[in-house]
C-alpha cells in the first residue's frame, strides 16, 4: 500500500467451527488492506448469543471489559498500520501482524527470507523447471552467509533492514578471504544474495533495496571462441567412431545456435518450430536463466537436426552423454584436430556469440537469440571483438610497415 488513501480495515469476527464444549466461541480478527487480507487469533472469547456485527453485545462488567480489549487491539493495528506506512510507504496485511504479534523481526530475518526462496527453488527443481546444481549453489550461498554473520557479528541471524552496503562488501571479502575464491566467484556469491532479496520484496514484506547503491562488478576473462575457419575444419574433419561424429555435430549444432549444455540436453521436438514464411526456430527457457531464448535456425543447424529426432517429443534431440564426459570428448575432438587451445563445449557457445556480432546482427537480437536476462551479459562479446578487429589493424599495419632503409631510399 502506497498511501493512506488505499482501503484499510479491521473486522472482529466468530471462528464458529472452534467453538468449545462451554459454548465460548474464539474471536479472531481480519487486516484488509488494498483488498488483500490477513486473519488472526485475538486470543479472546464469548458466547455465540453476546455477539453481533463484530462487537459484544450486553451491559456486564465482563463484555463492557471485552469490548474495551477489542478496542485496544484495533488501535494497536492501526498504529502498527500508520507507523509502517510512514517508514516504509508501503504496508501489508501480514506485515502488520506480524509487528502486533511480536514476529516483524523473526519474520523478516536474513535466514527466514534464504529459506523460504530456496525452498521454493527446490520445488522447480522437482517440476523440471530448475536445475539441482543452481539449486545447491543458493544453499551454499546460505551457509556461506550463515558463517559470516556467526565469524563477524557473532549471531546465528539478524533482521534483513540491518543489510547495507558495509555488510554487503564486507560479506564479499570475506568469502574471498576465506573461502580461496576469486573475486568472478565471490561476486557470483553476492549476486544469488541479491536474488534473494528481490524475492524477499516480491512478498512485499520489505520495501527497502540495500543493493541500491552497490553495483555488482565482474572482472573481464578472455574467453575462448572459435572463428569461421576453426568450425569449417571441424565440420570438414572425419572422426575415426561414430561418437566422435556425433559430439562433432552437437558441437557445431551449440556453435549455430548458441545453446548451452544443459538446453541443448532439454531441447526435445516440441522446442522446434517454423515461421508463417517456413523459417525453422527454436524457443526454449534457458536452464539456468529461464528466461526464453528465441533462435531462428542458421541451414547448418537445421541440416545437423535432420540428422538426429525431430518428431518423438517423448525423447531429447539429441543423445547427449553426462556433462563430464561430453567435456572429455569435445576436448579429445580437439587434440584430434591439432587445436593449440584446449577445446570445451561452452566455447561453442561463446562462437556464437561472436559470430553473430562480428556478422552484424543487433546486440539486442543476440541477446534474445542467447536468452540473456541483460545486454551486459552479452557486452562481452563485443568487447572480444572489437579487441580482434584492433588486433587484426595491428597485424595489417606491421604487415605494411617498411622495411629498414626503404623509407629513405623512397
Amino acid at each position: 500500500m502506497k498511501n493512506e488513501k488505499s482501503t484499510f480495515s479491521v473486522l472482529f469476527y466468530l471462528k464458529k467451527d472452534k467453538m468449545k464444549k462451554s459454548g465460548l466461541v474464539p474471536i479472531h480478527a481480519r487486516i484488509t488492506i488494498n483488498g488483500k487480507q490477513t486473519q488472526f487469533n485475538t486470543k479472546l472469547e464469548v458466547f455465540e448469543a453476546n455477539w453481533k456485527s463484530g462487537r459484544a453485545i450486553g451491559k456486564s462488567m465482563e463484555i463492557q471489559r471485552l469490548n474495551s480489549m477489542l478496542d485496544d487491539i484495533k488501535a494497536n493495528i492501526r498504529s502498527h498500520f500508520h507507523n509502517q506506512l510512514m517508514r516504509d510507504s508501503y504496508v501489508t496485511p501480514e506485515s502488520v501482524k506480524n509487528a502486533l504479534l511480536g514476529k516483524e523481526e523473526e519474520a523478516l530475518t536474513i535466514l527466514s527470507f534464504f529459506e523460504q526462496h530456496n525452498d521454493q527453488y527446490k520445488k522447480k527443481v522437482g517440476a523440471g523447471e530448475a536445475t539441482p546444481k543452481t539449486y545447491s549453489r543458493y544453499e551454499l550461498t546460505k551457509l556461506r552467509l550463515t558463517e559470516y554473520m556467526k565469524d563477524e557479528y557473532r549471531v546465528s541471524d539478524l533482521p534483513i533492514r540491518q543489510i547495507n552496503k558495509v555488510f554487503i562488501e564486507n560479506f564479499y571479502l570475506y568469502i574471498i578471504k576465506n573461502h580461496d575464491c576469486s573475486p568472478n566467484t565471490a561476486m557470483k556469491f553476492i549476486q544469488r544474495f541479491r536474488t534473494v532479496i528481490n524475492f524477499a520484496q516480491g512478498t512485499g514484506l520489505i520495501t527497502a533495496d540495500p543493493f541500491a547503491n552497490y553495483k555488482l562488478k565482474f572482472e573481464y576473462i578472455e574467453r575462448g571462441y572459435l572463428d569461421k575457419d576453426e568450425i569449417s575444419r571441424i565440420c570438414n574433419k572425419d572422426f575415426a567412431s561414430k561418437r566422435l561424429e556425433q559430439v562433432r555435430d552437437i558441437f557445431i549444432f551449440s556453435c549455430m545456435t548458441g545453446l548451452a549444455y544443459a538446453d541443448t540436453r532439454a531441447l526435445h521436438p516440441r522446442h522446434i518450430g517454423r515461421t508463417s514464411e517456413g523459417r525453422r526456430y527454436i524457443r526454449i527457457r534457458r536452464a539456468k536463466t529461464d528466461v526464453e531464448a528465441f533462435i531462428p535456425l542458421h541451414p547448418i543447424a537445421g541440416q545437423i537436426l535432420e540428422l538426429y529426432n525431430t518428431t518423438d517429443d517423448d525423447r531429447p534431440v539429441f543423445p547427449l552423454p553426462v556433462r563430464d564426459v561430453l567435456w572429455y570428448e569435445v576436448h579429445g575432438m580437439g587434440v584430434a584436430l591439432g587445436m593449440k587451445e584446449n577445446l570445451s563445449y561452452h566455447m561453442a557457445r561463446h562462437s556464437f556469440g561472436t559470430l553473430t556480432l562480428t556478422a552484424g546482427i543487433p546486440i539486442e537480437s543476440i541477446a534474445r537469440m542467447m536468452g540473456h536476462t541483460n545486454i551486459d551479459s552479452t557486452q562481452v562479446y563485443a568487447q572480444v571483438t572489437d579487441r580482434k578487429i584492433s588486433s587484426d589493424m595491428d597485424r595489417l599495419m606491421e604487415r605494411r610497415k617498411p622495411a629498414a632503409g626503404k623509407e629513405a631510399a623512397d
